[in-house]
């Protein structure tokens, strides 16, 4: 859809929401850069494009509508032509109780087009506006499942079983190829499915593709073993690797759009006995970074996290195991610090989150670009913000902490099991206690876990072990509870936690646990349901411990104490422990407690 630079003009006026000044900026950045002023406002973040869609309907008195494309159904969708559909940019989303025909369409004043779906449906159609990236979404929905789409863009000549070496022509390699569809089909079934990542596996007879899902990997179709070579040649093409090197392993990224939103894949490639495996990391760059709310922070964990990236200088550390979303946390903590007023400079490997206006380095060690280069670097560039990817020995540690002493405040991240390990960590890299003590402002301690679908998530009565279990956490956990009182009687107000009523030290025992205070929990139902796949569970979310550096914890530190010393003295402050922040969220049906004990159980 194509709104024309005055009504969009008029849209931001009538919306109230943007200045005058805003106005004037963007259009005449519109003008410098020679681009609609639709797409600058969007770019700007005055407006989203689904807000001002909502604008356009209102203005045009035409319903806005938001399809959510797998509750379309298939036979209601393919009463149009797919082909006619794409050409127009329409979708069919339902029969209404009198008959009509339910349309959703990007630009509804195509009158060439409605003539048209008239003559196709009849005269009883009743038009919306959806944005184009939801009609996009929904139009992938003509294509079946994987294995269907893989048998038909698969010649017979491609799927013969001969185990001889496969002779890679450029035929094999073109754009329209069925190899390169393959490729194609590959990703996109991976960005519908929500994967993370995409491994692409040679075994003795076969290709078999997995896909991770919500940190689980499945099994997603098996291709012959003959299509292997051209396969991989065709993903190194895109990601500009070097199609002859098979005996050594690299790295490489490209960009694709699909369903109106741009995707980074991020490739490696490792030769292993069967031949070259592949797996692509999945990126969606059209995201925006997630508040601190939205990933799960609350209490005084989230107090603690706002209070640090507010000071002018310290370093902030975020631990966990690979894949526990430190990125995610990093990414979400510089997108609210980012403004036209401060430098953010950045050093990571490799870079998987696109920061709009920070300066973001690779790390390179055969250029001579590693983290402690790197950072070198960095401090040389006049920056407010650092952040380096990751701590993985003395000297950038020592660089990192020294940065943090000089005015800059410093983010990074440490591979270590929690949030109190964190600092006895340092002091192995041998940075000595009184720098730790005065540097750090918080540690951030991370887990990712799968959350319960909605739509099939069950209650059940808890036994008596689970009780116990329970009660053994929130009891050991009994001053934290007492610090984040006031915002768990916000929570259990909306259900899961003890009783709405509760104002005083009783929610503490109620929260405590007992048989007949914890009446029931969630689990997922066994085969799930349409819409989570059959798994019970549907995207993921994260548990969190945040341990501020107070005087006291200082004077542990600085005394050489233990990990267990300070976690129980960060406790005592009202530190809420990823375990018992886990079995909060359990408990108001967010996720399991198999789940929690799955991710935490190290501890």
């Amino acid at each position: 859809m194509r709104i024309s630079d005055s009504l969009v003009e008029k849209l931001l006026v009538s919306s109230k929401k943007v200045t005058a000044e805003q106005i004037k900026n963007v259009k005449s950045q519109s003008s410098t850069e020679k681009q609609p002023l639709q797409d600058t406002v969007v770019s700007a973040n005055l407006t989203t494009d689904k807000d001002l869609t909502k604008l356009y309907a209102q203005e045009i008195d035409v319903p806005f509508i938001e399809l959510n494309a797998k509750d379309i159904k298939r036979e209601v969708l393919k009463l149009i032509p797919e082909r006619i559909a794409k050409q127009y940019k329409v979708v069919l989303f339902g029969i209404g109780d009198d008959g009509s025909k339910l349309l959703a369409m990007e630009d509804p004043d195509d009158i060439q087009a409605i003539n048209f779906l008239q003559k196709q449906l009849g005269d009883q159609i009743k038009v919306h506006v959806a944005t184009t990236s939801n009609i996009n979404q929904a139009l992938d929905q003509y294509k079946g499942n994987i294995g269907t789409e893989l048998t038909k863009v698969m010649t017979p000549e491609s799927t013969t079983d001969e185990e001889e070496d496969e002779e890679i022509d450029e035929e094999d390699l073109a754009e329209d190829s069925p190899i390169a569809q393959t490729v194609n089909l590959l990703i996109e079934y991976a960005v519908k499915s929500s994967a993370s990542d995409i491994h692409i596996e040679p075994r003795e007879n076969f290709v078999l593709v997995r896909y991770r899902i919500d940190g689980i990997l499945r099994e997603a179709n098996k291709l012959p073993k003959k299509v292997m070579g051209s396969l991989v040649s065709r993903i190194k093409i895109l990601a500009n690797l070097k199609i002859d090197e098979r005996r050594a392993p690299q790295d490489g990224r490209f960009k694709v759009q699909i369903g109106g939103e741009l995707y980074a894949l991020r490739v490696s490639t490792l030769p292993i006995v069967d031949g070259e495996k592949v797996v692509m990391r999945i990126l969606n760059e059209t995201n925006k970074a997630a508040t601190l709310e939205e990933l799960g922070y609350w209490g005084l964990a989230l107090e603690t996290i706002n209070k640090a990236i507010l000071q002018p200088h310290g370093m902030i550390l975020v631990t966990g195991p690979t894949g526990s979303g430190k990125s995610t946390s990093l990414f979400s903590i510089l997108s609210l610090l980012n403004k036209p007023s401060v430098n953010i400079s950045t050093v990571e490997d490799p870079v998987e989150y696109r920061i709009q206006g920070a300066n973001q380095t690779q790390v390179n060690p055969k250029a001579g670009m590693t983290f402690v280069n790197g950072l070198r670097a960095l401090l040389r560039q006049d920056p407010n913000i650092i952040m380096v990817g990751e701590i993985r020995d003395g000297e950038t540690a020592g660089l990192a902490v020294q940065a943090a002493l000089t005015g800059h405040l410093v983010f990074s991240t440490l591979h270590t099991n929690n949030a109190a390990t964190c600092l006895p960590r340092l002091l192995d890299m041998e940075i000595e206690p009184f720098l730790i003590a005065s540097t750090v402002r918080a540690v951030v301690g991370q887990r990712l876990v799968r959350r319960l679908c909605v739509d099939c998530r069950e209650t059940i009565t808890p036994d008596a072990p689970t009780i116990k279990q329970i009660d053994e956490i929130f009891k050991t956990n009994d001053a934290a509870i007492m610090k984040n009182i006031h915002q768990l009687e916000q929570l259990a107000l909306q259900g899961g936690i003890g009783k709405s009523n509760a104002k005083d030290k009783s929610s503490t025992e109620e929260l405590s646990t007992s048989e007949s205070k914890i009446a029931k929990i969630w689990k997922a139902k066994d085969g799930g349901c349409e819409t989570c796949g059959h798994t019970g569970y549907k995207g993921r979310m994260g548990i969190y411990e945040v341990l501020s550096n107070s005087s006291d914890v200082q004077k542990l530190i600085v005394s050489n104490a233990t990990s267990e010393l300070i976690q129980e003295q960060a406790i005592k402050e009202g530190m809420v422990t990823m375990q018992l922040d886990g079995f909060i969220k359990a408990l108001r049906g967010q996720t399991t407690i198999e789940e929690i004990l799955r991710v935490t159980s190290e501890k």
